[in-house]
């Protein structure tokens, strides 16, 4: 890449109207460039050889591979792309996640264009951006240990509650009166959260720790 290449840009996002904007608003400037998009973290992984961006930015809650495991992944394999995590939440244990899993800024979705624009500059230089509200949420961490679950929605719980019954997603759909994939969303949503893989080990997270109860 030479000094006036624009800075190479994989957007991983499963919903496909925040591809759509993200997309729009990178041919707004003329240092950045998108070279690929994709739905889930396989295919962001799938992708990260044959597109080689410079950075990525990489929604955090996904069906199966999450935004955390996709970012270990790539950086696994490509160490020097630079991953920004860019979601609509700022949960303790996603910030934490992400960081952990080597992305170098955490932004909300409502960012500003040009502070997002300005942030992928800084992580193709190698300097981290993190959102006020993200930085907060480490601060506010390290004052007091995180127990796991303290951060569910009151929707989240519900779907948990109907995982400890022992319900299908389809049945939470129905129940909940919302679609699949909504459902699948909140899920994941709550393995994030309750720092868990498996909707099993959720379900005994919330029976050991009284989550429901709360």
């Amino acid at each position: 890449m030479t000094q006036n290449d624009p800075i190479r840009v994989m957007i991983v996002d499963d919903h496909k109207m925040v591809r759509s904007g993200l997309s729009a608003f990178l041919v707004a400037y003329d240092d950045l460039a998108l070279v690929a998009e994709a739905e889930s973290g396989e295919r962001a992984v799938a992708l990260c050889h044959h597109a080689q961006p410079d950075v990525v930015l990489m929604d955090l809650v996904m069906p199966k591979m999450n935004g955390a495991e996709a970012t270990e992944a790539i950086l696994k394999s490509c160490p020097d792309m630079k991953v920004i995590a860019l979601t609509s939440y700022k949960d303790q244990a996603l910030v934490e996640g992400a960081l952990k899993a080597g992305a170098i800024g955490y932004l909300l979705k409502n960012v500003e264009a040009d502070d997002l624009a300005k942030a992928i500059r800084q992580a193709y230089a190698g300097q981290p951006t993190l959102a006020p509200e993200a930085a907060q949420v480490l601060i506010q961490a390290s004052r007091q240990p995180y127990k796991p679950g303290i951060d569910l929605t009151q929707r989240e719980k519900e779907v948990l509650a109907l995982l400890v019954e022992g319900r299908t997603n389809p049945e939470i759909a129905e129940n909940l009166v919302v679609t699949k994939s909504t459902v699948k969303f909140h899920v994941s949503s709550i393995l994030h959260k309750l720092q868990v893989s498996t909707r099993t080990e959720a379900v005994a997270k919330a029976l050991q720790e009284g989550l429901l109860d709360q």
